[in-house]
């Protein structure tokens, strides 16, 4: 069975304005899809977009009215065939602080409702048109899903307590999701970056002196990923026909220290 042919068909890519979704969008686009960059970000997604002959759709990830119409604009360009979930928030803060004062519900409440509850929604919506199209290959395949949780899913430091609750619900829907799915021939996978380099670190001398200390902790290469890597494997997972509800570390090897 050889890999599935993106030509023709159409894309969405959460968090497609910079960094790992900006990365995936741009291979995507390579790979022959029309691409939805969905972001609140509305200067660069439209760059990116009109970059890439794609459509930017702003889009709150958590809203199924923006959901809605990322997947209308999408299936306007072609069957839509892949989503990649890239939009995230992160947030440090302990579950009790040094004044043993907890932590406020609305914070943790937030950053599950952007990374947990806007992946599945964005899911949700998105298989919902995958299933209205044709198959592409005899499997009766019609599209494939990847989601991004990360490393803190599994070894969350001090502070990540919110993040990692989110990130590790990714992981564990992940499985069940690709069951739901394969009654219609929608794949879904799941990659847990580790530390990449994205406009999260800032720029400037300060922050790559940063970012080359970060990178001695990486087993190897001794670096932080790129966003470049990260989407190679959203391109496996996307089309290679058999990888299906698998969540890949993609982290050079680091297991994170307690902090």
């Amino acid at each position: 069975m050889p890999r599935m042919n993106l030509e023709g068909s159409s894309s969405i890519v959460t968090g497609g304005a910079s960094g790992i979704g900006e990365a995936s969008a741009r291979q995507l686009a390579a790979a022959g899809s029309r691409v939805v960059v969905a972001d609140l970000n509305e200067e660069r997604g439209q760059a990116v977009a009109s970059d890439l002959g794609g459509l930017f759709v702003k889009c709150d990830v958590s809203s199924t009215e923006d959901a809605d119409a990322a997947v209308a604009a999408a299936s306007e360009m072609g069957p839509l065939r892949a989503l990649v979930n890239s939009a995230g928030i992160g947030f440090a803060g302990r579950t009790i602080d040094r004044n043993n004062v907890p932590m406020d519900l609305d914070r943790f409440s937030f950053v599950l409702k952007v990374n947990l509850i806007g992946t599945f929604n964005m899911l949700s919506r998105s298989a919902a048109a995958m299933a209205q199209t044709e198959p592409v290959d005899d499997d009766g395949s019609r599209g494939a899903i990847v989601n991004m949780a990360s490393a803190a899913a599994f070894d969350g430091q001090i502070g990540q307590c919110a993040y990692s609750a989110s990130k590790g619900g990714v992981v564990g829907m992940t499985l069940p999701i690709a069951r739901d799915l394969s009654a219609v021939g929608v794949r879904v996978n799941t990659i847990a970056p580790g530390l990449i380099d994205t406009p999260i670190y800032g720029e400037g001398e300060a922050s790559e002196a940063f970012k080359t200390h970060l990178g001695q902790s990486v087993l190897f290469p001794k670096r932080l990923g790129t966003g470049e890597e990260l989407a190679f494997a959203v391109m496996e997972c996307i089309t290679n026909p058999y990888l299906n509800a698998e969540t890949i570390r993609l982290d050079g090897g680091i297991r994170m220290p307690p902090k």
